[in-house]
């Protein structure tokens, strides 16, 4: 039988909430990763929160907004220095409906799913091009980790049934956006030069849809070579392939172009669905695959169960097939990374977590970055090859075959 990896994690947190900084002092977590061309340099963002009395419409409770802040490390990931000067991506905070528009990287003026919160960012590159792709809400939700609170601060108008945003405005479920990223100007603090919003991937008024990242080259589907996007779908049963599936599970999905992912003329493909007992309430993807060669990628992804095991992160293989959508060749059925030490257990949520979402290569190490109990940020870092010769032990359906 293969032994496990060696995973070391950070014996403290690389990043943690800031004291009297309005827009993080009070969650640092769920961060993105990329190298820079150096090979040595890796820049940060991170999601980040704090309470925002002056945006409570209601007085039903202060929202908390959330944001994206940046940070980078020069050793490895062993630290990093942050900016908490200012955001390096805020939401626009518009309640009212003619300010919730944006000029997108076309010139159009759109909706703007960003307006009330951005979460959850990953960081890829297809071609030369750097994306961001984030979990986006119309309206900032209240103090989350006490339950629902994603309607608290809703406009009167969004009850209009004849509103442009419609359902999603009155759920405020999430709506995955698209960035253009040009990493120079974020490096140079720039943050306003930095980020060019695409558009919308997911249909919130088909499901909240988050855990949203691309494959970085494009791939044949169907006969064509065709972008190719992984996402989570609370409402799995709402999609081609996915129906009777009660639970978020990963789909793959291909399209020609970015416009056409929220669309009908996207093709859908159920890719794994809950089926260990650590994965019982959720499945999803983490950080943008990896490339392993011959046509194989190294996904991870994230399980979710109460009370048992909360979050907790492990990998499965795919394999590219031509004229079709990657397919599972190896899935571990054990999680892999999971909140052991006490900084990294519960406090204002009762639930375990530990949530990758970016990872960089540096020479035969992965580097991943992880949220650590939906509050602070650590760094895990195990050797790459290591890691794939063990997910190789374990079939397509998580029987061990060594």
């Amino acid at each position: 039988m293969r032994e496990k990896p060696i995973i070391t994690y950070s014996k403290e947190p690389v990043l943690e909430p800031k004291e009297g900084c309005a827009w993080a002092d009070t969650m640092v977590l769920n961060p993105a990763l990329v190298l820079d061309e150096d090979g040595k340099t890796i820049h940060m963002l991170f999601r980040a929160t704090g309470p925002w009395p002056e945006a409570n419409l209601k007085g039903k409770s202060d929202p908390y907004p959330i944001f994206l802040g940046y940070a980078k490390s020069t050793d490895m990931g062993e630290s990093f220095t942050a900016d908490f000067e200012r955001p390096a991506l805020a939401p626009k905070l518009a309640y009212d409906e003619q300010d919730m528009y944006v000029i997108n990287d076309k010139g159009e003026k759109v909706i703007n799913y960003a307006n009330g919160c951005i979460e959850d960012p990953r960081l890829f590159y297809i071609g030369a091009q750097l994306y961001l792709t984030v979990a986006c809400r119309l309206f900032p939700p209240g103090p989350y980790w006490e339950g629902d609170k994603r309607k608290d601060n809703l406009p009167d108008w969004v009850m209009d049934p004849d509103s442009p945003v419609g359902v999603l405005a009155r759920r405020n479920d999430t709506v995955t956006v698209l960035y253009k990223v040009n990493l120079n100007k974020l490096k140079e603090g720039k943050y306003e030069e930095a980020f060019s919003y695409v558009g919308p991937l997911t249909d919130g008024n088909l499901s909240d849809n988050r855990d949203v990242f691309f494959f970085p080259k494009r791939m044949n589907v169907g006969g064509a070579q065709r972008l190719v996007m992984l996402h989570r779908p609370e409402r799995s049963y709402e999609f081609p392939t996915g129906e009777g599936v009660m639970t978020p599970a990963i789909f793959l999905s291909a399209a020609d172009e970015f416009e056409d992912f929220a669309t009908k003329s996207a093709t859908h493909r159920l890719l794994a669905k809950s089926e260990f007992d650590w994965e019982q309430e959720r499945v999803g993807a983490s950080f943008p695959p990896i490339d392993i060669g011959d046509g194989e990628w190294l996904v991870s992804y994230h399980g979710k169960e109460l009370p048992n095991y909360g979050y907790t992160q492990s990998f499965m293989i795919l394999k590219e097939r031509d004229g079709d959508f990657p397919e599972i060749k190896h899935r571990m059925s054990e999680r892999l990374i999971y909140a052991r030490q006490k900084w990294e257990l519960p406090d204002k949520f009762p639930c375990p977590c530990i949530f990758t979402t970016g990872a960089v290569t540096i020479g035969d190490e992965l580097i991943m970055g992880y949220g650590a109990a939906d509050q602070k940020i650590g760094i895990a870092k195990v050797n790459l090859k290591d890691l794939v010769d063990y997910v190789r032990g374990f079939d397509e359906d998580g029987n061990r075959t060594d």
